[in-house]
């Protein structure tokens, strides 16, 4: 009989540690996540101020202020890539 109740005392104890992991893995499970939502929301903001950033609303203004201009048609040069048959 004593045997028996070690057992049965036994794999209450193996429940309960099992039990009590279980709560602690999702607890940090739950933290993570709301991590995970707040470097989302963080990074969304960023990608906004980066698009914002690089608009030609923004750019113009800052570029005139820094003494810079926008080039004319006839000052624009196209750049080619010379094709692999006409190199020399």
């Amino acid at each position: 009989m004593a045997l028996g109740l070690f057992f049965f005392l036994g794999v209450l104890t193996w429940v309960v540690t099992r039990q009590t992991s279980s709560v602690v893995a999702a607890t940090n499970l739950r933290e993570l996540n709301l991590e995970r939502s707040t470097l989302e929301a963080q990074k969304t903001e960023l990608l906004r101020r980066i698009r914002k950033a690089r608009s030609r609303v923004t750019l113009i203004p800052r570029a005139e202020s820094l003494g810079l201009r926008l080039a004319a048609d006839s000052e624009i040069v196209i750049l080619q890539i010379p094709s692999e048959g006409n190199e020399r």
